[in-house]
């Protein structure tokens, strides 16, 4: 097995109950001494109870991910959706009118609890209402740019990780060869559809809109962590939503778009680039677990990865991706 880049900076060392309950008091908060860890790797995010009023989720950035001014961007971009009444669920205002905070060196930001479960994407009512209220998002995510996220593109989520897993000698020596080849296969395969798309419109988007994103109630969908948030083509927050075979991806894609299209229009030219973002968020997952390697949170959460089998799927995944990428694009029936 090759070896394995790594670095002795465990960015949470020094995240400890009290530094989260003391960071929330400092914010105004009189918290109870409840706290609950939630399920998320990239920050640290816990629930916590208060004395006066119904828990809290606060949220720990990573350090050095994102700017002040990327953060801030995202939560003015989830606050102007809630004031028009679209349901995502944006950070709270709390002390000096500030929706992000500092204590001890950790950035953090303070949500609203909302419960729901996950919601049933084999419904086809599921998926019009989902559509609905991306195509809400949408429509205000066209209204200006990010300045300070970037764009969801090939450099970034294809080029780049290869560059970084090669660079870390993550691979088994025995399968680079195989992998490179592949890799390479893939990416050709991305930059022509992307080729075939042409010139669409990039927008303002959820980033990372899967069903774990979503909470359902009986009101309907509300939308969750827009951490991921950036600039990128409309599809990208849709093809996440599809499973199956073509003929159900199909059928899905078409109740979706019967409720996104009543609030904005879709380029069915980005239906070229579905399997390409699908290439792509596989790449780059790869890459993201070795980045955080050094988290302990991680080779606990991930005790698979870097072993041969992990390699070995990782090759056939790309090369049925290659064979998806070459094949006419989902049209909705």
């Amino acid at each position: 097995m090759a070896a394995m880049s790594t670095t002795s900076i465990q960015p949470y060392a020094q995240l400890t109950p009290d530094t989260v309950l003391d960071a929330l008091d400092d914010v105004g908060l009189r918290t109870d001494g409840r706290l609950l860890a939630l399920n998320s790797y990239e920050n640290r995010v816990f629930q916590v109870g208060q004395e006066n009023g119904p828990p809290v989720v606060a949220k720990f950035y990573r350090p050095a991910r994102w700017s002040d001014a990327a953060i801030l961007e995202e939560h003015a971009f989830t606050l102007d959706l809630a004031g028009r009444e679209i349901p995502v669920v944006p950070p709270l205002i709390l002390a000096a009118g500030a929706s992000l905070h500092v204590h001890q060196g950790y950035r953090f930001a303070v949500y609203p609890r909302r419960g729901g479960r996950m919601p049933e994407f084999d419904r086809g009512e599921t998926l019009e209402w989902m559509g609905r209220f991306i195509g809400r998002i949408h429509a205000v995510g066209r209204l200006q740019p990010y300045i300070h996220r970037p764009t969801l593109d090939i450099a970034s989520f294809g080029d780049e990780p290869r560059a970084f897993l090669l660079a870390g000698n993550w691979l088994p020596a025995d399968l680079l060869t195989a992998w490179k080849s592949v890799i390479d296969q893939a990416l050709e395969g991305v930059r022509a559809c992307f080729k075939r798309a042409g010139d669409v419109m990039h927008l303002r988007l959820h980033g990372d809109c899967h069903a774990g994103n979503v909470l359902w109630t009986d009101e309907g969908p509300h939308f969750v962590d827009f951490d991921d948030s950036r600039m990128g083509p409309a599809v990208q927050d849709l093809w996440m939503l599809l499973s199956g075979d073509r003929a159900g991806m199909s059928s899905q894609l078409a109740d979706v778009l019967a409720g996104y299209e009543d609030f904005c229009e879709f380029d069915t030219r980005e239906l070229y680039l579905l399997e390409a973002l699908r290439t792509l968020r596989l790449i780059h997952y790869s890459a993201w677990i070795a980045r955080r390697w050094h988290d302990p949170a991680f080779p606990a959460a991930f005790p698979w990865f870097n072993t041969q089998h992990y390699w070995q799927d990782r090759i056939l995944e790309l090369r049925e991706q290659i064979a998806l990428m070459q094949e006419e694009p989902l049209w909705p029936v």
